[in-house]
């Protein structure tokens, strides 16, 4: 049996690192083989794929890229670059914030393509070293999606731990929250604190200096402001932003007070809407007010990057989390009684294990669904699940995720690279910092407030 359990999990390994090569819709589609060899050659029964995930997903999906395609995110955007133009002496501790927020708000760290030209532009315009607030605002983007009430990860968190079993009161979207916000927010700053004085200046660098020298690499690296300052845009856009942040509100407003809710099921058994059906509800209620209100057109939906990103960490969550499920659910009583100890006496195990399949995976989402629902299983405190979410963001380790190699790409001053060895790039110490240090102050905030 114990032989069998390590063959299987070596299938699950070698299906996760080759479908990492072909990006997220890969993972989800080799984790389809990993199923295939696990019911024809071992004979397990598939497991069950996570079906309220996946919907409550879909739904915020829904919603978001409806709320790109009627311009919403660019006039969110448009008011970040305005704060950060206004102080660009500060821009390594702005734009950091900016990018945080600007996932905070809108569920998805691909709002930080747009960012990046305008970060580096105000950087380079300053004299400020491009790689100080470029690589830092780049991990915070990421870091982010752990606070956001209607990232693909925190939803799934939210679905994951309403289903599960023996739990008197499953923790709301709230207290989620209260912890993911403080917590990633602190990791960000402290990453953007120690990035203020990373590498040379830029008068000091010699590197740098030798390409000025080059009148053509010169004017590439100065090149041409990047603003949104200049676009116009419709009241429809303004008002798409507002039925977003409404929706967004009423789902934390309800998540709050639970009494706020209506009660539903048959009569005598009334009992309050739960979170994940209550997202699923108000987030294509928005997304319908959006599209009716705002004039957008539906053609035009599937063709944004949000609606792109989304639906690639829908086939990745679909197959990774029912392929995991397969061999969880064969050996269950087994594997609860070799982990449960271990990951009770050390809960930092839990976060290890989580940073590492975050990597394996490259996806906060992917990861929680694959390893959340057996932390629940073998009993891990969920205030230790909570504190330890920041450590779902593992993929910074190596410089293979889209935005840290866009930022790369966004810095014509090549001061944000990888460096000789790979693993010496520009994200990996803000990325370490801001992880550790957001799953440190979690671990005080559920101390604090449980």
């Amino acid at each position: 049996m114990e032989t069998s359990i390590i063959l299987e999990f070596g299938i699950i390994l070698l299906c996760l690192l080759a479908g990492a090569r072909y990006g997220g819709y890969g993972l989800g589609l080799i984790s389809g083989f990993g199923l295939l060899v696990f019911a024809f050659v071992f004979h397990l029964a598939p497991g069950k794929p996570p079906i309220d995930v996946l919907l409550t997903i879909m739904a915020v999906l829904a919603c978001a890229s409806t709320l790109q395609t009627a311009g919403g995110l660019n006039v969110m955007m448009r008011f970040a670059e305005r704060l950060l133009r206004r102080h660009p002496k500060h821009i390594t501790l702005l734009a950091p914030i900016t990018t945080w927020s600007l996932t905070v708000m809108c569920g998805t760290g691909h709002v930080v393509y747009t960012m990046f030209p305008i970060i580096y532009d105000i950087a380079i315009k300053t004299g400020i070293r491009p790689e100080r607030p470029m690589a830092v605002a780049s991990i915070s983007s990421q870091i982010g999606i752990c606070a956001s009430p209607v990232s693909v990860a925190v939803v799934s968190m939210v679905a994951i731990m309403a289903k599960a079993k023996g739990l008197d009161h499953p923790p709301s979207i709230i207290e989620l929250l209260a912890v993911g916000m403080p917590a990633t927010f602190c990791g960000m700053i402290v990453a953007a604190l120690w990035s203020m004085r990373r590498g040379l200046d830029l008068d000091k660098d010699p590197e740098f200096q030798a390409k000025l020298q080059d009148p053509v690499q010169r004017e590439y690296i100065y090149g041409e402001s990047a603003t949104l300052l200049d676009k116009v845009f419709p009241k429809e856009a303004y008002w798409a932003t507002w039925i977003f942040f409404a929706a967004i509100g009423i789902v934390v407003l309800l998540g709050a007070f639970q009494d706020l809710r209506p009660l539903v099921g048959p009569v005598g058994k009334l009992k309050p809407l739960s979170m994940n059906l209550l997202i699923q509800v108000m987030m294509l209620s928005a997304g319908a007010l959006i599209l009716v209100l705002c004039k957008v057109k539906p053609q035009e939906i599937p063709n944004g990057t949000v609606f792109k990103a989304g639906m690639v960490a829908v086939i990745s969550i679909f197959g990774v989390a029912w392929m995991a499920d397969t061999v969880f659910e064969a050996h269950f009583t087994l594997l609860k009684e070799g982990l449960a100890g271990i990951v009770a006496a050390q809960p930092w195990t839990y976060a290890l294990v989580l940073f590492i399949v975050s990597k394996l995976v490259n996806s906060q989402a992917a990861a929680i669904a694959a390893i959340a629902p057996l932390g629940v299983s073998l009993g891990v405190d969920p205030k230790v699940m909570i504190a330890f979410l920041p450590a779902c963001y593992g993929y910074f380790i190596l410089p293979t995720y889209a935005s840290d190699l866009a930022c790369i790409g966004f810095d014509r001053s090549g001061t944000t690279r990888i460096g000789k060895f790979v693993i010496n790039h520009s994200f990996i110490i803000p990325g370490l910092i801001g992880v550790g240090v957001g799953c440190c102050v979690g671990w005080l905030m559920v101390k604090v407030l449980y």
